[in-house]
């Protein structure tokens, strides 16, 4: 006979007052995450207690349960019901929802505490996105959402955006078939055929990183950052009916736009009405373009204007602002940081002063009716109007006009001026100049520039696939071109546009001569041109290409090494001159790459911390720091009490030898190379430096100290 298996019975569920619950410290949860008991208590307040409490009966000495129960899975929703009452917003008899496990059940207390918590399944993202969709959809905002949540507005519409992906590939995100983050990527656009093709294009591919799909799904729209977007303004685009992207996970810089031909058409209207209003002011031509090419206004003569004197109130405020820059700089000038306050306001002042110093011009009447204007948008997408410009050809004209001696001349011309019915300037668009109109004639031509420009570009790929196929060959051309540049002078540039810019040092002191490294570079490079032989091109390609490969590669380092630049500048952020905070960045880390590929050691290559090169230009308590460092916290107690001058000579006999840099000569993950003396060791300072009698010191000193200071 078939015994039946014995059927399972559910714990029983039944209300408890609050007032009659206690925590159990069997609960195996005891590191506090995630939502904090104020949230839960605030969600309970607005639903309800979702989920009952798991309680056992205490028992007393004797086996007897007591009327209380102790709660050993659900302790973070007793301590909301807890804060509750002591809120007063529920009282403490309340009834509880609790499942009641038998006291004596075989089944450990701690077991149902971290049954609980460990067979819980957290919920699918994809759920949470879908959901939060639904009760959009019902009419809550997403700050509705967000409150109800405890969680922020962004996060609300981070996740609706997720929820509104293309249902493929929300399906293909919820079989494991790409990560969250890629999904993330696609939220870039609301176009699920696009979303779609993408997808397809990349599923199989090994780049298919979420970059690279926010790259194909903006590859046809334009930067909200660009030029063109900055000039017109995004809000006169979506007012003109355009759609922007926005990418809500991370950082876009403003989207992209989505309507080019709509951007574009914006751009011209702008720059046209600009053209039409500057045309009024008299000019000849006018030639309007988003992007004026390198060296457009060659061979113009510039007209020279007057800039138009300041009125009484501007003089005030320029001069206002040159005493504020004054007074900040007065008084924290010696400061080793500015606060971010005053740097700003700095910055604020020198872009005001520009200003004041970019005053519009007054150009000769007679001048302005043969010059012209170029009408452009710079990288920020400010206007550029640059006025008064002068072809070669109206030169010419001008002068036929008035030497004639018609008495008409100068009146015709200056009635032209004022009147735009008498003559209107010529609007250009784009400062090219025209394809020249085609010929039938049977003589032959020679080829047009733009097809020579492709069919050499042909002849440059293959020629570098032949070198770089042929090691001796790239090597003797590289050197060939890199003795020319290091030893010789040539104005033409040649097949091979390779070289070394040599890096000259217009800031150094006076010990940068003499240094051991300026020694042994003057020495190598004199050695090198005793042998090379200079003034035959044909000569010196026989000679290199007959150098051992020991010797190629040695002349080829030395030619190299004039390159190298690991000079600090300080960033420009604009255009033009200077370095990008990003190119010294990347030359700062290059440098040490050298350094620690090259085992530089800037102490053994001769360098010493002096009154000169660095103590005595820095701040006091960069001395001390440098001495703590270098010295020890005990030297440089002894020597805190002097005046700068006297500090610096003194610390620089305490790091002579110690092996201390300052920061710009040491590597990044390099800590401060001197080893401290011990504690109890005392530093040997003259007697004078150490004495309670300051008239010790000698006159030379002083002197020293005043000149320092």
């Amino acid at each position: 006979m078939v015994t039946p298996k014995q059927k399972i019975t559910l714990n029983a569920s039944r209300d408890i007052p609050f007032n009659k619950l206690m925590l159990s410290q069997s609960n195996v949860r005891r590191i506090k995450r995630g939502e904090t008991i104020e949230d839960l208590a605030a969600s309970i307040a607005r639903r309800g207690l979702l989920q009952s409490l798991n309680v056992r009966p205490v028992l007393d000495g004797e086996g007897n349960e007591t009327g209380m129960f102790e709660v050993p899975a659900g302790g973070r929703r007793y301590r909301a019901l807890e804060l509750l009452v002591k809120q007063k917003r529920m009282i403490k008899t309340e009834p509880v929802p609790c499942v009641v496990t038998n006291a004596n059940s075989e089944v450990p207390i701690e077991e149902d505490s971290l049954a609980e918590n460990f067979q819980r399944e957290d919920l699918h993202p994809l759920d949470m996105f879908r959901a939060f969709q639904t009760l959009h959809d019902q009419g809550a905002s997403h700050d509705e959402i967000a409150a109800r949540f405890f969680v922020s507005a962004t996060f609300v519409q981070q996740r609706l955006r997720l929820a509104r992906v293309s249902t493929k590939l929300q399906e293909v995100y919820e079989q494991d078939g790409m990560k969250l983050e890629q999904l993330m990527a696609f939220t870039v656009t609301d176009d699920h055929t696009r979303q779609e093709h993408i997808w397809e294009a990349l599923e199989n591919s090994w780049s298919k990183e979420p970059q690279q799909i926010r790259r194909l799904l903006t590859e046809t729209t334009v930067r909200a950052s660009d030029r063109r977007a900055l000039f017109v303004g995004v809000d006169a685009y979506v007012a003109a009916g355009g759609v922007v992207l926005r990418d809500l996970f991370e950082a876009d810089n403003g989207g992209w736009l989505q309507d080019p031909a709509l951007l574009d058409r914006l751009v011209r209207d702008k720059l046209k009405s600009i053209a039409d209003e500057i045309a009024t002011e008299g000019w000849k031509w006018i030639v309007v373009d988003v992007d004026l090419p390198y060296d457009h206004n060659h061979g113009l003569r510039t007209l020279a204007g007057t800039p138009v004197d300041p009125t009484d109130a501007e003089r005030a405020e320029r001069e206002a602002l040159r005493a504020e820059y004054e007074r900040l700089e007065a008084e924290y000038g010696e400061s080793d940081e500015l606060p971010d306050d005053v740097d700003q306001r700095l910055g604020q002042i020198e872009t005001e002063l520009e200003a004041f110093e970019s005053r519009p011009m007054n150009y000769d009447r007679a001048e302005i009716a043969r010059a012209g204007v170029f009408i452009s948008i710079d990288r920020d997408g400010d206007l550029v109007a640059d006025r008064g410009y002068v072809r070669p050809e109206d030169e010419a004209m001008q002068a036929v006009e008035c030497d004639s001696g018609e008495p008409g001349c100068a009146t015709e011309n200056e009635d032209s001026r004022h009147d735009p019915s008498v003559r209107r300037a010529i609007i250009t668009n784009g400062a090219q100049a025209p394809e020249p109109e085609e010929d039938d004639g049977d003589a032959i031509k020679p080829l047009p520039e733009r097809l020579v420009i492709e069919l050499t570009a042909h002849r440059t790929l293959a020629l570098r696939n032949a070198v770089a196929e042929n090691q001796h060959v790239a090597i003797t051309a590289l050197l060939h071109r890199l003795v020319l540049d290091t030893f010789g002078h040539r104005s033409a540039t040649g097949c091979l546009e390779a070289f070394v810019r040599h890096v000259h040092l217009p800031t150094q002191d006076a010990e940068l001569k003499d240094s051991l490294a300026a020694k042994a570079i003057d020495e190598r490079h004199e050695a090198w041109k005793g042998d090379i032989p200079l003034g035959d091109d044909q000569t010196l390609w026989a000679w290199l290409d007959s150098l051992d490969e020991a010797s190629r590669h040695a002349l080829l380092a030395h030619c190299i090494s004039y390159g190298i630049n690991a000079l600090f500048e300080r960033p420009n952020p604009y255009s033009g001159s200077g370095i990008s905070q990003h190119g010294l960045d990347q030359r700062l880390r290059e440098a040490d790459r050298l350094s620690r590929a090259t085992g530089l050691d800037m102490v053994g290559a001769g360098w010493r911390p002096t009154v000169d090169n660095y103590l005595g230009r820095v701040t006091k308590s960069r001395i001390l720091e440098a001495v703590r460092e270098g010295a020890g916290v005990q030297a440089s107690q002894l020597i805190d009490h002097l005046k700068k001058g006297d500090m610096a000579k003194e610390a620089e006999r305490l790091l002579t030898d110690s092996g201390w840099l300052p920061e710009p000569l040491r590597l990044i993950d390099q800590d401060a190379p001197a080893a401290q003396p011990d504690e109890g060791e005392e530093a040997d300072l003259p007697e004078f430096l150490v004495g309670d009698d300051d008239s010790a010191a000698s006159d030379e000193v002083t002197a020293h100290a005043v000149a320092a200071e």
